[in-house]
Order: structure tokens, then C-alpha cells, then sequence
């Protein structure tokens, strides 16, 4: 490619288009202006969604990417901002989302001199390389191509996790030439070892009772998991990661609290771009075997060494592996009567006992297309929806994973909806974790967002509240809360605000939401005394 003349902000931008960046989430600040007037002048059709906190654009980038499996893309400034990011940037390495992260620095002649620069925080590229696959800092916009190719192979290879690249604003506005080579860098994952493959297969097919467990890694192995499962007659193990890979009616799917009290009987555990957590926590007695498949080479000895360890792409070990066993002639016993019998029995004791969380989540499905979105939050109905809400395809169930984040839910649930298109997204919220981002409101008018938020109110941090009265003997502190007539607060933003009484009542308030065409807030009272715990299967392992 010839090279071309602007600033630091132009070579930015025209490598996002190269890239393919479609949509770019954002808070302008002076750190970034080279990069924002860049984005006006040579931005074309990408689209600029900037919101009214930096935690909520690097949560929207994060939605945007668990949903389309793309890059998300966003930009805040350096210190606080980037600070503000840093929960959702956390979130992102934890959920192993594809998150670009752009940010400045003081101007470069100031870093580490602790002058007291507007925006300086010792040491921030060290905060970034904490919270990151990858980080790097231009020091000339000469670098910004080679920085920012390196940056988006990051994303693309190997395990999915969040990036971060610097670039001081003396440096986006530093004008000369830069270069783009011709083509893209090589974006090849190691390949499958045929000896492993072999010695995979030839264990599994002598395993007496095996299990697939999955998680985000296999969101684009789903047909290939599948047809394992069918030869070897296996049941496929999800939890909340791991949902969407085969559909929760599929012959074979269990959730995992649903095969927890199965885990015992297991001989051999094939782990499918999935930390296999159920290792630590469930035990590993009995002589139990591990097969493990993921395209991290750290993670597959970190729990406990496999016998067979394979690092490769998640679709692309899987069917190898399918191959080798095909040619050993299996013939198992038929289980899928047996799966669907611990399904159904699961699907009774949940309903049974976790209500009226289960009553709401059965209506907010059957509100909700096949390949509309759900994301959950830190809250009751969340909880619940990690094992009692059916999704059917993948990257249509958003969680937090093991970051837990309080508060997360609403503005990535605006990112999960931009990129989601025509499809609905639906996000369910605590009052206590929706105030977190609810000025995104504002977002989601401005950008026309159609997303349907749902917020739970019961007037306290429920879980808290819960822990408190139950351990501690009833002795509550800084867990009630003080809010605001939620449907009002809907209204003087612009947005359509619905009041919904039970599971009936929000089944009506859904029908009048999707008949809308901007964003739409249903408030849901709880009575929190009269709602039981779902957290007995949260984490596949029951706790009384």
C-alpha cells in the first residue's frame, strides 16, 4: 500500500477500516480529539455510538463483541476514564470477549515525569497489561499500523481477551506518512496434533460413561460438539459460558447442575474450550480421565494435567476427534431417553421450588424469538436464568462469567443490542445494579437502541440483603436502597416506561414492549421475602 499523509487520529481510523470496524463506541475527551475529529472527517460508515460514562462504553464494546463475536471497539480518555473502563475491560478478559480498548496518555515529553499532567496515573500501561491480553503505547504515528495490525491479531488468534493499545494525544496529532501493508497479518491457531487426536479418541472410546463439557470457546463448534456427542453417546455439560453452543432441548444437553449429581459416575471428561472449573469443584476421584481441548496452552494444565491435552481450534479439534472415533466402528447404547428424563426431572424441581424467578423467566422466552438476546445480571431473576432459561442458539445468552459484575448488565445489553440488529435484546436487572449505568437511557434514545430493559424492584441489594438476614441473624445493614419511581424516571428521558405486577403482567408489558421501536424500561415489583434463593444451582453444585 502507498503511504499516505495525515495525523496519528487518521491512521487510527483507517485502520479500523481495514479492519472491518463498524461500529465504534466511545467519550470524547482532549486526550482523544485528534482521534474523534479523525473519525469525523474519514469515519464513513462507522458508526459512532458515545455514551455518558466510560463504563459504559467499554460495557457496550463488550456487549457488541459476546454478541457478534467481532471486535468491539472502544476509546476512552487516559486516567479516570480509563479507570471508569476498567470494571467492564475486567469483564471482557473474564467473559473472553474481543474488546479493543484505545486510550491516551499525558502528552509523551510528561509520561512518568509526575508532573502532575491533567489525566496522569503512575504507571497506567502496567494497569492495562493487568487487565489485558495485550498492550502496547506509540511512541510515533509512524508505529500506529504496525500497532494497531499486531493489536487486532491479538484479538483474532488464540484465546479471546481484551486489548489495549496507547497512544499519547501529542502522537495522534503528529502528522506525516504511514504505511498499511498489502495484506493482513496471518491469523492462523495452532493445529490439532494428530498423536493427541489419536490417543483421545482411543480413550474415549473405551470410556463406560463419558461427558462433554463446553464452554465459551466451543460458541462456534456447536455442529462438531454435536455430532461427537451422537457417536459417543454423551451428554454436552454447560454452564452459563457455555450456553447456546447446542440448543437446551437438544437430545443431549444438560445444564450443569442438572449433571452434577451424575459427575460421580463420569470415567472420562472431554472439556471443550472450557476451563473445566467442574474439576476443582467437583473432584477429579474415582480415576476419572480428562480430555481437554482449548486453544490456551495455559489453561490446560491449570486446574489439573489431562491425559490428553489438545491446543487447537474448539470446531476444529472437535472434528478431527469425530473423524479418528468414526473409524473405530462405536456402538453405545442409545441415552437419550436417560438424558431427557434427568432434563425433565430438573425442570420440575426448578419450577417447583424457584419461583416466582422461573414464572418470570418462562414468560420473558416465550416473548423472545430463537435468536433474540438475553443478558442476565447479578440479580434474582439472573441467577435463576444460568440454568432455567432455554436458549437455542449461539451468542444469544450474555453473563458476566466469573467477574460477577454487579451492574454490568444494562449498558452491555445496549452494546449486546447494536450489534444484535433487528434481533431483540432483553435485559433483566436488580434496581440496585441498573442504577449502576442507568444515564445510558440517555444513550439509548440518542442512538435509537431498541433495547427492552427489564428492572426488578425490591427495594434492596437482594443477595446482600439475603446473606445478611440469614447469617448474620437478621442483622441488615447498607443493603436497603432508595430509588426512584423507575417508570417516571423512563419518561423524562424519552423512553418508554412500562409497570408490570407478576409474571402475567410482564407477559403483557413484553407484548406491548416489542410492538415499540425505541428503547422500553418495564419495572417489575418483588416481594423479596416472598422470593426463595436461586442460588442453589447457580454454579452447578447445590448449596443448601
Amino acid at each position: 500500500m502507498s503511504a499516505t499523509r495525515g495525523t496519528g487520529g487518521d491512521a487510527l481510523v483507517a485502520g479500523l477500516h481495514r479492519w472491518g470496524v463498524d461500529t465504534f463506541f466511545g467519550v470524547p475527551g482532549v486526550q482523544l480529539d485528534e482521534l474523534f475529529d479523525g473519525l469525523q472527517r474519514g469515519g464513513g460508515d462507522i458508526r459512532v455510538v458515545h455514551s455518558r460514562h466510560e463504563q459504559g462504553a467499554a460495557y457496550m464494546a463488550l456487549g457488541y463483541a459476546m454478541v457478534t463475536g467481532k471486535p468491539g471497539v472502544c476509546a476512552v480518555v487516559p486516567g479516570p476514564g480509563l479507570l471508569n473502563a476498567g470494571a467492564a475491560i475486567s469483564t471482557a478478559y473474564a467473559c473472553n470477549a474481543r474488546v479493543l480498548c484505545l486510550t491516551s496518555t499525558v502528552n509523551s515529553a510528561l509520561i512518568d515525569r509526575r508532573y502532575g499532567a491533567l489525566h496522569e496515573i503512575n504507571d497506567q500501561d502496567g494497569l492495562l497489561r493487568s487487565l489485558t491480553k495485550w498492550s502496547a503505547r506509540a511512541t510515533h504515528a509512524s508505529e500506529i499500523p504496525g500497532l494497531l495490525d499486531e493489536a487486532f491479531r491479538q484479538l483474532l488468534t488464540g484465546r479471546p481477551r481484551p486489548v489495549a493499545l496507547e497512544i499519547p494525544p501529542d502522537i495522534l496529532a503528529q502528522t506525516g506518512f504511514f504505511t498499511y501493508p498489502d495484506a493482513l497479518p496471518s491469523l492462523a491457531n495452532p493445529l490439532a496434533d494428530p498423536a493427541a487426536i489419536e490417543q483421545a479418541a482411543t480413550l474415549i472410546a473405551g470410556a463406560r460413561n463419558p461427558m462433554i463439557v463446553v464452554g465459551s470457546g466451543a460458541q462456534e463448534a456447536g455442529r462438531e460438539v454435536r455430532a461427537l456427542a451422537e457417536l459417543i453417546q454423551a451428554p454436552i455439560v454447560s454452564r452459563h459460558m457455555g450456553r447456546g453452543v447446542v440448543r437446551s432441548d437438544d437430545d443431549y444437553a444438560l445444564p450443569a447442575a442438572a449433571a452434577l449429581p451424575h459427575w460421580p459416575d463420569v470415567d472420562v471428561v472431554i472439556g471443550i474450550g472450557s476451563r473445566l472449573t467442574q474439576l476443582r469443584e467437583w473432584g477429579m476421584g474415582g480415576g476419572l480421565k480428562v480430555v481437554h481441548i482449548d486453544l490456551d496452552q495455559s489453561e490446560i494444565n491449570r486446574i489439573a494435567p489431562p491425559a490428553v491435552g489438545i491446543v487447537a481450534d474448539a470446531a476444529e479439534a472437535t472434528a478431527k476427534l469425530v473423524d479418528a472415533l468414526a473409524e473405530k466402528n462405536l456402538s453405545p447404547a442409545p441415552r437419550t431417553a436417560e438424558f431427557a428424563a434427568i432434563r425433565a426431572a430438573f425442570r420440575e424441581e426448578v419450577a417447583t421450588e424457584i419461583q416466582p424467578q422461573v414464572g418470570y423467566l418462562d414468560v420473558i422466552r416465550a416473548a423472545m424469538a430463537e435468536d433474540d438476546v438475553f443478558v442476565d445480571e447479578m440479580t434474582q431473576v439472573g441467577y435463576a436464568s444460568r440454568y432455567a432459561l432455554p436458549v437455542y442458539t449461539p451468542r444469544t445468552y450474555v453473563n458476566s462469567s466469573y467477574q460477577g459484575t454487579l451492574g454490568y448488565g444494562f449498558a452491555t445489553a445496549l452494546g449486546a443490542q447494536v450489534g444484535a440488529g433487528k434481533r431483540r435484546v432483553i435485559s433483566v436487572n436488580g434496581d440496585g445494579g441498573f442504577m449502576y449505568t442507568m444515564p445510558e437511557l440517555a444513550t439509548a434514545v440518542l442512538h435509537r437502541i431498541p433495547l427492552i430493559a427489564i428492572v426488578f424492584n425490591d427495594g434492596n441489594f437482594g443477595n446482600v440483603r439475603r446473606i445478611q438476614a440469614n447469617k448474620y441473624g437478621g442483622r441488615l445493614i447498607a443493603s436497603n436502597l432508595h430509588n426512584p419511581d423507575f417508570v417516571a424516571l423512563a419518561h423524562s428521558f424519552g423512553v418508554a416506561g412500562l409497570k408490570a405486577e407478576g409474571p402475567e403482567g410482564l407477559a403483557t408489558a413484553l407484548e406491548t414492549a416489542r410492538g415499540l421501536e425505541g428503547p422500553v424500561l418495564i419495572e417489575v415489583p418483588m416481594n423479596l421475602e416472598a422470593t426463595p434463593s436461586p442460588w442453589k444451582h447457580v454454579h452447578g453444585r447445590k448449596v443448601r
